[in-house]
């Protein structure tokens, strides 16, 4: 074992050893660790990056493991700073509401809570809230701002002590987080622990089909460690005496699906999307290697197109810089080669401002620079937010600037 990291040998959903690469990727530093100028000289360590795919049961994922704690404790990603992220928790409060009907001062916790952004949806909404996220900083600040977090890993012991203090939940929630758990068994055993006889696990997750069918391959980062779909879920849950019962398809983060599980036996019948669902994945291939063949095939192809462009360009003077700085930016500069290409990265999250990317260091700046600096080209990044970031930077085009969009499609604009 490296000091940092292991390496997995064993399924996280039904702990099988079938396991096949199915998908290499460069690997590349910790996906969100930017760095302050003082820290530049320092050399950021580089990890392993591959998705996995488990022959028994169909589940895809990274098995390489980095200390959480190297991960979560000093996080500084907030929900807020996500682009239509609040609007969409919004609209989910409102959704599951009405698909669960709970009571008045019910229970309802977030693990993964982050900022509290969620929370404060279902409090306005007359919910008793508890949110519990590892990262000091950001839980103290929830708290402070009136949602109640604990700042703590979840386990299953702090299920145990959360039960006696505060009862039973009718709803636990876990969004984009779920995939982020190497420990998977024990932590769903606490989630079982928490939940009232007719309480509801909703777990909201990137879909590994749509990540695929869109070419979001950039999603895939240290932090990811699983690229769930419905068919080993619906086992693994069944396995922990728990029913996956319900499915909303939902647009965010590339793609994603909202599971609503309940104790199995539970009060609410199992709806026919779940059935659909897995048939659906049963016709793709999911579960088997050549999907990810024709996939690695695509992204390959897209870097050689971007990369042969940008060399030429380089070689006539351009000057080239990168819009997008978050952490889908690391695993696509690594992986696309690119790095030496850019002579900067901008973005609209005032907490990237002045910062230095992951491992190569490249240097981030307000995206109002790119009226001072006046870059000829600007590689899109951020290509999933191609659309809002050309509508706000309309003038960059007008005063003779181009937009490369590297991804579905290669297109200059």
């Amino acid at each position: 074992m490296h000091k940092n990291y292991y390496q997995r040998t064993t399924c996280r959903l039904c702990e099988g050893t079938n396991l096949v690469k199915v998908l290499p990727l460069t690997p590349t530093a910790l996906c969100d660790a930017y760095v302050t100028s003082e820290h530049v000289k320092e050399i950021q360590e580089v990890y392993p990056l591959d998705l996995f795919l488990c022959r028994d049961c169909g589940y895809a994922h990274v098995p390489y493991v980095v200390d959480p704690t190297i991960i979560y404790r000093d996080y500084i990603y907030v929900t807020t700073s996500s682009l239509g992220l609040s609007k969409h928790f919004q609209t989910y409060v409102d959704e599951v509401l009405h698909k669960i009907k709970p009571l008045e001062n019910s229970l309802i916790i977030d693990v993964g809570s982050n900022d509290g952004t969620l929370l404060k949806c279902f409090k306005d909404r007359g919910m008793r809230t508890l949110g519990i996220d590892p990262a000091i900083e950001i839980a103290r600040q929830a708290t402070e701002a009136g949602i109640e977090t604990l700042p703590e890993f979840f386990t299953l012991q702090l299920a145990d002590k959360i039960r006696n203090d505060h009862g039973p939940a009718t709803i636990v929630t876990m969004n984009n987080l779920f995939a982020n758990i190497d420990n998977l068994i024990e932590v769903t055993k606490g989630i079982k622990k928490l939940l009232a006889w007719n309480g509801v696990f909703i777990v909201e997750s990137f879909y590994i089909a749509d990540l695929i069918h869109n070419m979001v391959f950039d999603f895939i980062y240290h932090e990811h460690l699983s690229a769930f779909s419905v068919k080993p879920l619906v086992s693994f849950f069944n396995r922990l005496g728990m029913e996956l019962y319900d499915i909303d398809r939902i647009p965010t983060k590339g793609g994603s699906l909202r599971y609503y599980v309940q104790l199995k036996g539970g009060p609410r019948s199992v709806s026919p999307v779940v059935a659909e669902l897995i048939e659906y994945e049963n016709r793709l291939g999911l579960d088997r290697v050549e999907i990810y063949q024709v996939f690695s095939e695509k992204i390959n192809e897209r870097k050689d197109q971007l990369v042969s462009v940008l060399r030429d360009l380089k070689r006539q003077g351009k000057r080239i810089a990168g819009y997008g700085a978050s952490a889908t930016t690391t695993t696509f500069v690594y992986h696309f080669g690119i790095h030496d290409m850019l002579e900067y990265l901008v973005d609209d999250n005032p907490a990237k401002h002045y910062t230095c990317s992951p491992g190569y260091h490249i240097p981030v700046l307000p995206s109002d620079n790119i009226y001072e600096r006046k870059p000829d080209y600007l590689v899109i990044i951020a290509w999933r937010y191609s659309e809002p970031i050309m509508k706000k930077q309309q003038a960059f085009l007008k005063q003779g600037g181009h937009f490369i969009l590297p991804l579905p499609e290669l297109k200059v604009i």
